[in-house]
């Protein structure tokens, strides 16, 4: 309730200052405008030259290569399991 209370009391001392002083606000907003647009525009054209620097790299594989001894793992770990499911298959018999 208090929250509301001083959301409603600044939001009248906004308007009436916004009222008191237009000519100053109208000043303050001509010269803040550009400036926005200045940014903007240098941000703009900042992040489209990294973009086109991006496109100019050469595309990199996130793949590594294959190791020689891939295969080797592959069937250690298919024989592991073949032993455990053994080993369970005991394990339910007993």
């Amino acid at each position: 309730m208090k929250t509301l209370i001083g959301g409603v009391i600044a939001a009248a001392l906004g308007l009436i200052g916004l009222v008191v002083w237009w000519g100053q606000f109208l000043m303050v907003l001509a010269g803040i405008i550009p400036a926005m647009l200045l940014l903007g525009g240098a941000l703009a054209i900042y992040l489209g030259f990294d973009e086109l620097k991006d496109s100019w790299s050469p595309e990199e594989t996130a793949e590594p290569p294959p190791e020689s001894g891939e295969g080797e793992d592959v069937e250690k770990y298919k024989k592991e399991i073949d032993d455990l499911k053994e080993e369970i298959k005991t394990l339910k018999d007993d």
